[in-house]
């Protein structure tokens, strides 16, 4: 495994993260307490959000196999990747090809140092400590990893809804979309605010409302606003949907409930 030589910057641990927070909501270690207290709070509004967080990463574990195992994609560039957590793409992608590349971007030092220590004996698994918002800068840090004449998997989650001007948000995906070979697939997922009044509408708003009072400014889209992301791609089927409706691996053993749709999710092919 290799790393970026980029300088750690300052962390601030008197505040919550967005990395940290995930990973308390994931049920992992990495956290202190403001995003604990962060966490505490975002649970208050939804409290099947930690159910909710697995979803997505569910999602995120189903859309990659699909892709390795069955459309021989062998290399993935993950933007804004988070803490190292159970069934991360290096693993799920390496299960079906052991050389599989997978370069994991993100500009939090305490991540970046995590996923080094975790990481040291892979070579087939690089972490570059860029900003992912700053598509030039991460491009030319990745540039020695994924080779961009052959098609990859673009992973965006998590990124573009902290990004508050929609068409900004969308140069940066079309950046890095342009950046990629032909036959090439974007994977995304996006907080999603249905804005018809329903119990999941109103879900996103508070969940919104509260994330900006912690300090984490989050977006929740329409899905118009989430599907121009995709504007020239090639969708794959069932189309962009919540999480667990996207080819799920079995019967649902849970109750749904508003927070479920407060998300959506897509993988395109680049043509």
């Amino acid at each position: 495994m290799v790393t970026s030589e980029r300088p750690s910057a300052h962390v601030d641990f008197e505040r919550p993260s967005i990395p940290r927070v995930i990973d308390a909501l994931l049920g992992g270690q990495n956290h202190y307490e403001p995003d604990r207290a962060a966490l505490r709070q975002l649970t208050t509004v939804a409290p099947e959000a930690p159910a909710m967080a697995r979803e997505v990463r569910q999602w995120l574990v189903r859309a990659v196999r699909y892709l390795t195992e069955r459309l021989a994609v062998d290399q993935f560039l993950d933007l804004a990747s988070g803490f190292p957590t159970a069934e991360n793409i290096h693993q799920v992608a390496q299960k079906y090809n052991p050389e599989a590349h997978v370069v994991y971007v993100g500009a939090d030092p305490v991540v970046e140092a995590h996923g080094r220590a975790l990481l040291v004996d892979n070579d087939f698994t690089h972490i570059c400590g860029t900003d992912p918002l700053n598509p030039g800068e991460t491009l030319a840090g990745v540039g020695r990893y994924i080779d961009f004449d052959r098609p990859a998997g673009l992973v965006l989650c998590g990124v573009v809804d902290h990004i508050a001007d929609l068409q900004l948000a969308q140069q940066v995906v079309k950046s890095y979309v342009g950046a990629l070979a032909p036959g090439s697939y974007l994977l995304l997922l996006h907080p999603h605010n249905p804005d018809d009044g329903s119990d999941a509408a109103a879900v996103a708003t508070s969940l919104q409302d509260r994330f900006g009072r912690i300090g984490l400014d989050t977006l929740y889209r329409t899905r118009a606003e989430i599907t121009s992301f995709f504007d020239g791609l090639d969708l794959l089927e069932p189309g962009l949907t919540a999480p667990h409706l996207w080819w799920p691996d079995g019967p649902r053993l849970t109750p749904l409930t508003p927070v479920n749709w407060t998300a959506l999710g897509g993988v395109a092919r680049i043509p």
